[in-house]
């Protein structure tokens, strides 16, 4: 397999451009293939078993491109698809819950995180139990957030209405002793000057996607597939539903001009 061959990130829509800006960040060399399932977002509500079944199919379609890598960069996702997309596939495939729990361990002082995400990934409990696999004595407190899923997939995220739903939703959360905030959806960081602003200073928040591009580079060092120069870089951005609001936000939160291609499925979308 070729060290010039892309890094397949995937998405339930726009949230995992958070994991794709911060690998471009810091591994500039390395070529991208972005699958944003926004006809069907967002997977929180659903059952477990089409959570899998979707994720499942966009790993099918991103398998044609050859990836030397996966990231199932949906937090949703990666707690209840991310052991049966390993079984499937001959490449490394990365998740983005235990980078996030990794990072708020080294980061609380008091040993109280919060954990904020979509229902499914509330439901799962699998950052609970990625907390305390790492730090069995630390306390927890979740809290579903289903509705700022729509706000970020509508590009709402820096409107007025967003910050009302931020604010009213997180309201009962200001009042634990939390002192770090895990933002349990790749959607959250889009919101998260509102939600620092709604928590104040004094709650660090963490976004997986930083510590989740760190152990990207890492796996790909140890693996020797590092990509050793920009030649013929190019980024390669595919959705499953409004093409236009899509590459409008893809436009502005990775500040670089990338070609969006539409994808009509030939499977049941099971809406």
């Amino acid at each position: 397999m070729s060290n010039q061959q892309a890094i397949a990130i995937l998405d339930s829509g726009v949230g995992g451009l958070t994991v794709a800006k911060e690998v471009m960040r810091q591994l500039p060399q390395e070529k991208i293939i972005y699958f944003g399932d926004t006809d069907r977002a967002p997977y929180g509500p659903r059952p477990a078993s089409e959570v899998v079944l979707f994720t499942t199919q966009i790993v099918d379609y991103l398998l044609q491109f050859q990836p030397k890598m996966i990231v199932i960069a949906c937090n949703t996702a990666t707690a209840v698809a991310l052991e049966t997309i390993r079984a499937r596939v001959n490449v490394p495939v990365l998740g983005v819950i235990t980078p996030g729990a990794r990072a708020a361990i080294k980061a609380t002082r008091n040993g109280e995180i919060g954990v904020i995400g979509t229902d499914g990934t509330i439901r799962s409990g699998a950052y609970e139990t990625a907390l305390r696999r790492i730090s069995p004595g630390i306390r927890v407190i979740s809290k579903a957030c289903p509705t700022f899923v729509p706000l970020v997939e509508k590009g709402l995220f820096r409107s007025s209405e967003a910050r009302d739903t931020v604010c009213d939703t997180l309201n009962g959360l200001k009042d634990e002793t939390i002192d770090t905030l895990i933002l349990g959806c790749t959607h959250y960081p889009f919101l998260a000057d509102l939600i620092q602003e709604c928590m104040g200073p004094g709650v660090t928040l963490i976004s997986s996607a930083d510590q989740t591009a760190r152990d990207i580079s890492t796996l790909l060092y140890h693996n020797g597939q590092l990509a050793s120069s920009r030649e013929l870089l190019m980024h390669r951005f595919f959705c499953s539903g409004d093409a236009n609001t899509f590459h409008a936000i893809v436009q502005e939160w990775l500040n670089e001009e990338i070609c969006v291609t539409p994808v009509v499925w030939q499977v049941p979308r099971f809406v």
